[in-house]
């Protein structure tokens, strides 16, 4: 069932892309419009940690990172599709201490040459009280504002050490083939939902 809504999401993606390619500002980003019922949300939890759990498996230097954070967003099914103009979205939630304390929403737009559609998932860990303080306190967090943010690829990962930690999140992308190169955090926005 799942498959079948991250596929039927892709619809409503395209249609903002294409709406943003010819220039239609009456369109914005998606965004959640409806409440997810509680066992939507359930799916989505259930998800969530799946995906965490892969990203540990697969990068170690990752569940070396999530131990020291502070909290972590994880998105499991973000949706990029485009044609001129991206768009990308998908849910997530919030772990603080090892519990769910949040649904947040992640979407983004981005312009340049560019076609087709892939999913992928997302885990940003906040290693500071400063960078939870700003995610509880911002009202949508724009990447590029706020906490200074680290993308880890592949060659990052092996050279990174926990005792090194400068920056306030480290985001890895992952779920098509190991860690991803080319996908960026840029034009990002993070809403919380509900909690």
């Amino acid at each position: 069932m799942l498959k079948c809504v991250r596929y039927i999401a892709i619809v409503p993606l395209l249609t903002v892309a294409a709406a943003c390619s010819t220039g239609d500002s009456s369109m914005s980003a998606p965004q959640s419009t409806t409440a997810t019922p509680v066992a939507e949300d359930a799916v989505l939890k259930q998800d969530s940690l799946a995906a965490l759990q892969t990203l540990y498996a697969k990068e170690p230097k990752a569940k070396e990172i999530g131990d020291k954070s502070k909290a972590i967003l994880v998105f499991p099914n973000l949706v990029k599709a485009g044609f001129i103009a991206g768009v990308q979205g998908g849910d997530g939630v919030l772990i603080e201490n090892g519990k769910i304390t949040g649904v947040y929403n992640n979407t983004a737009v981005s312009y340049g040459l560019q076609a087709g559609v892939q999913t992928f998932a997302e885990a940003m860990f906040l290693t500071t009280d400063a960078a939870v303080n700003y995610l509880h306190s911002s009202d949508g967090w724009s990447i590029g504002m706020g906490p200074s943010v680290v993308v880890i690829d592949a060659g990052k990962a092996r050279s990174l050490t926990t005792t090194t930690l400068q920056s306030d999140v480290y985001a890895f992308i992952f779920g098509q083939q190991g860690l991803m190169a080319g996908l960026g955090l840029q034009g990002q926005k993070i809403t919380r939902l509900r909690g």
